[in-house]
């Protein structure tokens, strides 16, 4: 059979896994669309180039596998340039696949040089241009090790247009297997020293992110929170990796007022970024113990000293760690007569953080409880009731500023991958198609004739504006998601920042827009929720159809203004932006 430079790309991504990609329409990837709707692979049809990247970002997030988006070169460059940056900060591994005019149409003085990716550089880990059709095979693979090996993150390969449709000899490196991707193990000697740490701890502290669920380090996690008594709080994709009880499992949001109470921290897959304090004070005690493990070297003591610096896949690392610290355990035991009251102890060691939160988290469950006046809608009981209802397995992406505070207050996240958001980027409105990416994820990873994993995304009616016509791809594809559009007519987050220091308002008002309206527009069905009454019927019904749903709900607005002067309230902090340089690296032991 002839083979076109579009059927090798396709044999290509077939051998990662990958049964569905993302993309913009047009006439550059028809032979490459062609061979692969003929492979079988679902094609999602986005609408706008960004929404296409993220939500083959949020296919990547949910599936561990290459997300694949399909643009074109000149105008689709620069729209997808937020999309790729998200990914980036995300180290979501996603292949973009940028179709450029042929190479006969290159002007030695174009305006615009295609042969060079200076758009991108900085947002993806590599970026290139396939030479030869008779190389595309190769460039895929090479494209995949880059994204999926490391840290992940998103890759660029542009292909000439005519080579999608040239006349090959043979399928090249796709009639090969594709490569296998080697993970490094941890030092023992670094192992021990952390397990030494762990095991001497009075207040010991898990954080888990993103590099904990790609690495699959939930059991050991699980395990080592379970035996020795220790807490655990997941941030971003790690939340979820050990389910989120409220007693020894957590959110990074709700953890961090009590995270300066730890005397050893063991960080696994996550940075020490703004969200984490850089790990310095006021978050963290300046005396406390730090161990970090990542996969790349580069992240080890990224603004704070790290004692035991460990650079090694997650996954490995902690399975590691967890039999050096049950090996000291054993020791302990052959040597002491009080076994069980030692045990005993170390199980009991991790709810100092539950018992440090006890307040906080009755303040919420009071606030969530309170009626308002007209039967309104606080945001907060806006979650707790999609906790409610939704099954336990769900999948939920957060965007949004204020209604995305309260969603860290009530949301818990039991299965990992399970949370996914703008986070660290903070790109409002990417919530939308990393949800469409996630759906579509979710489809496929659902075991035959067993019921696929429900998405739902929780936005804001200011977020929801940037990409709502990706609710089109939703609906065109037929995934089931839920769309909760918090509304309070504003741009709540900086409404309430103005009144504080002006009061008053300028630029943020945006009304009570109908946003179910938006969603039929684009085929998903659409619900209005005014009071809380209507609330919970209006989720039932979008748990019950088979297909996007959009329910707009107008909230209270006024609960906003509580983010600004109720500390208790507060899950998003960035009282530590403006960091004090004199305290980093200064806590070395």
């Amino acid at each position: 059979m002839t083979l076109t430079g579009g059927m090798v790309v396709s044999r290509a991504l077939g051998r990662y896994g990958i049964r569905t990609v993302f993309a913009v329409a047009g006439a550059s990837h028809t032979h490459l669309l062609d061979a692969l709707d003929r492979d079988g692979l679902q094609i999602v049809s986005s609408r706008h180039e960004s929404g296409c990247v993220s939500a083959a970002d949020g296919y990547a997030r949910l599936t561990g596998r290459l997300g694949v988006a399909l643009i074109i070169a000149d105008q689709g460059t620069p729209n997808a340039i937020n999309g790729i940056a998200t990914a980036f900060h995300a180290c979501s591994p996603v292949l973009v696949l940028i179709a450029r005019l042929p190479n006969s149409w290159t002007e030695a003085e174009a305006e615009y040089d295609n042969a060079k990716h200076p758009l991108v550089g900085s947002i993806s880990k590599w970026s290139r241009t396939v030479p030869t059709a008779e190389r595309l095979a190769e460039y895929i693979d090479v494209a995949a090790k880059r994204a999926l090996s490391g840290r992940r993150g998103p890759v660029v390969l542009q292909i000439p247009q005519e080579y999608f449709a040239a006349t090959l000899a043979d399928a090249g490196a796709a009639a090969q297997p594709a490569p296998s991707l080697s993970r490094a193990a941890a030092d023992p000697a670094a192992i021990s020293e952390a397990a030494q740490l762990l095991r001497d701890a009075k207040r010991p502290l898990l954080i888990a992110g993103a590099g904990a669920c790609q690495g699959g380090a939930g059991e050991s996690l699980a395990t080592l929170s379970r035996q020795f008594g220790i807490p655990i709080a997941g941030n971003g994709l790690g939340r979820g990796v050990v389910p989120e009880d409220s007693q020894r499992s957590f959110s990074w949001p709700l953890m961090q007022i009590v995270a300066k109470e730890a005397d050893v921290v063991c960080v696994v897959g996550a940075r020490l970024k703004q969200r984490l304090g850089y790990g310095l004070p006021p978050r963290f005690a300046p005396q406390a113990k730090f161990i970090q493990i990542d996969v790349e070297a580069e992240e080890l003591s990224r603004n704070r000293r790290i004692d035991v610096p460990i650079a090694a896949d997650a996954g490995l690392a902690t399975a590691q760690l967890l039999a050096a610290v049950q090996a000291h355990a054993t020791a302990l035991d052959a040597a002491s007569h009080d076994v069980a009251t030692r045990r005993a102890a170390w199980a009991q060691r991790g709810y100092w953080v539950r018992d440090a939160l006890q307040e906080r988290l009755s303040y919420l469950d009071a606030v969530a409880a309170e009626p308002l006046p007209n039967d309104a809608i606080h945001p907060l009981t806006l979650g707790r009731i999609i906790a409610e209802v939704v099954p336990e397995d769900s999948v939920f992406v957060g965007d949004g500023a204020d209604i995305q505070n309260w969603m860290y207050g009530a949301l818990r996240i039991r299965e990992a991958p399970g949370f996914l958001d703008h986070y660290p980027m903070g790109a409002m409105g990417v919530g939308t198609p990393l949800a469409v990416g996630a759906a579509a994820a979710a489809r496929e990873l659902a075991a035959p004739g067993t019921k696929c994993r429900t998405v739902v995304l929780t936005t804001g009616d200011g977020s929801f504006g940037f990409y709502p016509a990706e609710l089109h791809a939703a609906a065109r594809a037929g995934l089931k998601l839920i769309c909760v559009v918090g509304n309070d007519g504003a741009w709540g987050t900086e409404l309430h920042g103005q009144l504080k220091a002006l009061g008053r308002s300028v630029n943020t008002e945006l009304g009570f827009l109908r946003y179910d309206k938006v969603g039929e527009g684009f085929g998903c069905r659409g619900e209005h929720v005014e009071q809380l009454a209507q609330l919970r019927p209006a989720l039932e019904q979008a748990l019950a159809h088979d297909g996007p749903t959009v329910i707009n709900v107008l909230i209270d607005r006024e609960a906003g203004a509580t983010l600004k002067t109720d500390p208790r309230v507060q899950m998003i902090l960035f009282d530590d932006l403006a960091s004090n340089l004199k305290t980093q690296h200064s806590f070395a032991g």
